[in-house]
């Protein structure tokens, strides 16, 4: 997957749009700063989530953090992969590591969310 496919958030998730689903992760940045994930707890299926809103949490060797919608939709599915290999997020952040996919409800909500190359400006913020 090419990061220009993706979308971002202040908060460190990312967002791949496909129709009117999207899939969620948090960026190869928040992986690393987090170091070893050792636990992921996924949103239900089913459930629904206001943009902002905490859906689930990951927990690292080093501190639990909560993860973010970054649009308001219904949860349609969440990658079990994760619930016994949760490292699949630190090994590939953006392909095996999807945290859930979310069926968009406001589609004017995407336009709150930052590009790659804005992301990566972004981040030169935080990191200077």
């Amino acid at each position: 997957m090419s990061l220009e496919e993706l979308k971002f958030t202040k908060e460190h998730e990312w967002v791949k749009i496909d129709g009117e689903i999207a899939t969620v992760g948090i960026s190869d940045y928040a992986q690393k700063e987090l170091g070893d994930v050792v636990y992921v707890e996924l949103p239900p299926t089913g459930d629904s989530f206001t943009k902002g809103e905490a859906c689930s949490n990951i927990e690292s060797v080093k501190a639990v953090n909560d993860i973010y919608t970054p649009i308001t939709g219904e949860i349609v599915d969440s990658n079990a992969a994760l619930e016994d290999n949760p490292e699949l997020i630190n090994q590939s952040p953006y392909e095996d590591g999807w945290i859930f996919k979310i069926k968009i409800e406001d589609e004017s909500e995407l336009n709150d969310l930052m590009d790659a190359d804005i992301y990566e400006e972004y981040l030169k913020g935080i990191i200077e």
